[in-house]
């Protein structure tokens, strides 16, 4: 069995596709999931499947959550592996002292063609970012919710993406740490 984390998109935000972590616990034991654990309400659940469910577990929770709570999700599923390398690799280590004002995205897939010109000429002059293969960082230390270069990720890159800033990517790691 692999420790492994999904990271939703779009649940719990403005009071729209409200679904509680215990519902989502709930709902990983109907699909065969058993003890998996959440963090904060935005949906970051750590879980261990079989190599043999891993390919498909995004499909079958936003599937679960469709057919339970009437709105389907976007999940990103990646191994502890995955998290423990995108947090290794992360090229703003200072910034991690104000962790609200780092942000990773978490890709679907590595960008065919991104768009990193037009990042750059959205960036904010405080700004800086980086495309390692599955994982977009952002140092926005003006604030994620000012940030143009921050609403055009998924455009610019031609991916589905979900982002965490630096403090839920940690404890997401320690919550499949607990797991492993």
């Amino acid at each position: 069995m692999a420790t492994c984390i999904a990271f939703f998109r779009g649940i719990n935000v403005g009071g729209r596709n409200r679904l509680t972590m215990k519902e989502l616990v709930l709902l990983f034991e109907k699909i065969g999931i058993r003890g998996s654990r959440t963090y904060i309400q935005s949906g970051n659940v750590a879980f261990r499947c079989t190599r043999q469910q891993r390919p498909e577990i995004a499909r079958r929770i936003a599937t679960a959550v469709q057919q339970e709570h009437g709105f389907e999700p976007k999940v990103q599923v990646i191994t502890i592996q995955e998290l423990e390398h995108a947090i290794a690799a992360n090229p703003f280590m200072d910034a991690r002292k104000d962790p609200s004002n780092l942000h990773l995205w978490f890709l679907r897939e590595v960008p065919q063609a991104p768009d990193l010109e037009a990042l750059e000429r959205l960036k904010a002059p405080t700004e800086r970012f980086e495309l390692d293969k599955k994982v977009f960082y952002l140092h926005a230390p003006d604030g994620i919710g000012q940030s143009k270069l921050a609403a055009a990720v998924e455009k610019c890159l031609g991916t589905d993406a979900t982002a965490r800033n630096w403090q839920t990517v940690t404890k997401t790691l320690e919550l499949g740490w607990d797991l492993a």
